[in-house]
């Protein structure tokens, strides 16, 4: 039954329909009570359908995301660096996942539905209750990640957290490593202004959101996991100045 399920969830037909809900409803709060403006999407545009990993910054559990989604059906549409009209949302690009923890996607029925949307499900490295961390890395994680990159693009955050200038963390370089995709950095901001934690309450309207696609990034076979981390977290604009 757990098998059936978990292929319906990867179906493009239900993808779709989740993309196509939450873009309908999320489409207001970042375009008309406030505005989202987007660069770099040229970095974006002809890319292959596969093995690309974009890392980003994060500011809200659900926003940040939704945002993406809407961009990269947009670029699937011809439109360079805006949304417009959201007719994209008729037919979605759905071959992109994002890694989110699994505690955060059972909180709530709505994040439960988002995980049809295509979401990643791992185990948070560390338990804010109580400051618990596990040591190393879950394989069974990175090789769902290393699964869903052999035909999907996929989002993650290498904070792991909505805390800005948070370190990152080493498994994010570990699995470029691992399974060699282009490496998109993006730069995103304005989201913990407008939305509350979660990502799915306007906090303040008239806020300016910024998505900023930078180009890949490449690296070198002989590179530290520590140097990886380092440049992108330069990339993503989350080193906190001397």
């Amino acid at each position: 039954m757990k098998d059936w399920i978990q292929s319906l969830k990867q179906t493009n037909i239900v993808k779709s329909l989740v993309h196509l809900v939450v873009g309908i409803t999320s489409y207001p709060g970042l375009t008309i009570f406030n505005k989202i403006k987007i660069t770099g999407t040229e970095n974006i545009q002809n890319l292959p359908k596969r093995n690309v990993l974009f890392v980003s910054n994060h500011q809200t559990y659900f926003a940040d995301v939704i945002a993406f989604f809407h961009i990269f059906s947009a670029v699937k549409w011809g439109k360079n660096n805006r949304l417009g009209l959201p007719y994209y949302l008729l037919n979605p690009f759905t071959r992109v996942y994002y890694v989110a923890a699994g505690t955060t996607m059972k909180s709530s029925w709505l994040s439960k539905l988002f995980t049809w949307g295509g979401a990643i499900t791992v185990q948070r490295s560390w338990v804010p209750e109580s400051g618990e961390k596990r040591k190393g890395l879950d394989v069974a994680d990175t090789r769902k990640i290393g699964t869903a990159l052999e035909n999907n693009w996929v989002l993650t955050f290498p904070q792991g957290t909505t805390k800005p200038f948070a370190p990152g963390r080493k498994g994010t370089a570990f699995i470029i490593k691992q399974y060699k995709p282009i490496v998109v950095p993006v730069c995103i901001d304005g989201f913990s202004t407008a939305f509350d934690k979660k990502g799915l309450n306007l906090k303040k309207k008239n806020t300016r959101l910024t998505v900023n696609f930078k180009a890949p990034i490449t690296f070198s076979e002989d590179e530290s996991l520590d140097l990886m981390l380092d440049r992108i977290m330069q990339a993503i604009e989350q080193v906190k100045p001397q």
